[in-house]
């Protein structure tokens, strides 16, 4: 309180209500007990790792582009983008099914479930893991001849991060699970950038060329170091609160809700990529370079989407489990409000420096000014709706889901095909932030004739009570 006085006399006295207000608000949150407050907290922690870490890529990239150029960067950004995509679709969905069952055998005492849950999906996805990469090296042996020579080496080494990629996932998930957002979320958007920069200065100063191929190099390697240091710190975390003990598999069981969650996550995940998948396939890695530089500095915006869907899993599936819908409706609306706002704030800041922005990866990066515009716009609209998708995964609404990412996957490629070869890289903005408006659309709709919950950040708990009614 002796803090907060003393920021309260400093602020200007126009903006002392106002001030007083948040800083009281925040104190709340950082303070109150309860599974509320404990999510604020977490989306808070969530926030600034999320924040850090956009800052962090966001330099790592402008870094990589100034070493390597347009070319090389187009082609180093296109196959990192594959290789993430196909590491992430690699865990089956088992590290969101770890969000989902976690809480509740934790607040069922059932730990012999815990133990068991979170072992089978560190070896699951070890195994998923070298899965692909057998079948990506098989797929590029057999069609090596129609890829473009300059990006066959790249995808090569980017295979092989396949099996780390996919366990630092359901590592990841474990933390959620857990309300451990540091350990969730360090290894890969801190320490793994970090990395990558770090090698891939460490190898240019020994001599290596500035090449796409030198920047798989490192992110390989970063990619090992971080999922290595991640599991051990996990395992050893696990065990200081679960102790050892016997384990209850129910692999089929889990399978089960995590295939559908696979189909959720890995349309949503191509809903968000296939852009720079599309362009890379239709046009040169020079436009690929400039696409991805106006997207990555929109990511800014989208890290608060993220951060607020890392913090809400673990909520929902409590209230689910335990509170009424009431609760639940003011905590999807809660979420709704805590992604939308902070987002439009941000998205306008972002573009209007972008020009600024943009130059720091180099001068012919500007082209991308308009696309980030175009970009906002769907980002908004999905912001809206804030983690509705979270919302129907804990509450058991897979297959909707899947039904419901399904067509707005169907509706960007198609977008995406016929407007690339028309508008080049504005098509690929254009057809991007429609399909965004249509999944905020399908997902509000979904909601509301699933849970009987109108989820929009302008809702208010009273209409959205008599709703649940």
């Amino acid at each position: 309180m002796a803090v907060i006085e003393t920021a309260e006399k400093l602020l200007p006295a126009g903006l002392r209500p106002a001030g007083s207000r948040m800083l009281r608000s925040l104190a709340t949150v950082l303070t109150a007990r309860g599974e509320k407050a404990t999510a604020q907290r977490m989306a808070l922690t969530v926030f600034a790792i999320r924040i850090a870490s956009a800052a962090l890529a966001f330099l790592s990239q402008i870094v990589l582009a100034r070493l390597m150029g347009e070319y090389e960067y187009g082609v180093f950004v296109f196959v990192w983008v594959l290789i993430v995509l196909f590491g992430d679709l690699s865990c089956l969905g088992f590290h969101t099914a770890i969000v989902r069952f976690l809480p509740q055998y934790k607040a069922a005492g059932a730990l012999e479930k815990i133990r068991g849950l979170t072992g089978t999906a560190r070896i699951f996805g070890l195994l998923s893991g070298t899965a692909v990469l057998v079948i990506g090296m098989i797929g590029l042996h057999v069609f090596s001849d129609r890829i473009e020579s300059y990006y066959v080496i790249p995808v090569f080494l980017g295979l092989i991060a396949m099996p780390m990629i996919t366990l630092g996932d359901i590592l990841e998930g474990t933390s959620r699970a857990n309300h451990w957002p540091v350990m969730a979320l360090s290894p890969a958007y801190i320490a793994r950038p970090v990395l990558i920069i770090l090698f891939m200065l460490t190898a240019i100063g020994f001599g290596a060329p500035h090449t796409a191929v030198t920047a798989m190099q490192a992110a390989l390697a970063a990619t090992y170091v971080t999922t290595v240091g991640q599991y051990v710190a996990t395992l050893l975390r696990m065990r200081r609160h679960y102790q050892e003990g016997p384990r209850e598999v129910d692999f089929l069981g889990w399978l089960g809700v995590a295939f559908p969650i696979f189909l959720i996550e890995g349309v949503s995940f191509l809903l968000t990529n296939s852009d720079v998948v599309v362009v890379g396939i239709f046009l040169g890695p020079q436009d690929v370079a400039v696409y991805f530089a106006a997207a990555k500095t929109m990511a800014l915006v989208h890290f608060i989407n993220f951060s607020v869907k890392a913090a809400s899993g673990p909520r929902f599936s409590s209230l689910i489990a335990e509170g009424t819908r009431q609760q639940l409706a003011v905590a999807a609306i809660d979420a709704a409000r805590w992604t939308f706002w902070p987002a439009l704030g941000i998205g306008l800041a972002v573009v209007a420096a972008g020009h600024l922005l943009l130059s720091l990866f180099g001068s012919a990066f500007t082209a991308g000014y308009t696309l980030m515009a175009i970009l906002l716009t769907g980002i908004l609209a999905k912001a809206l709706v804030g983690p509705a998708e979270t919302l129907l995964m804990m509450a058991g609404k897979q297959n909707m889901c899947v039904l419901l990412y399904a067509g707005a996957l169907a509706a960007n490629v198609s977008l995406n095909l016929l407007l690339i070869p028309r508008l080049g890289i504005e098509g690929a903005a254009i057809a991007t932030a429609t399909a965004m408006g249509v999944e905020a659309v399908l997902l509000h709709f979904a909601v509301r004739r699933a849970l009987g919950i109108v989820l929009f950040a302008f809702a208010t708990p009273a209409k959205t009570d008599m709703e649940v009614r």
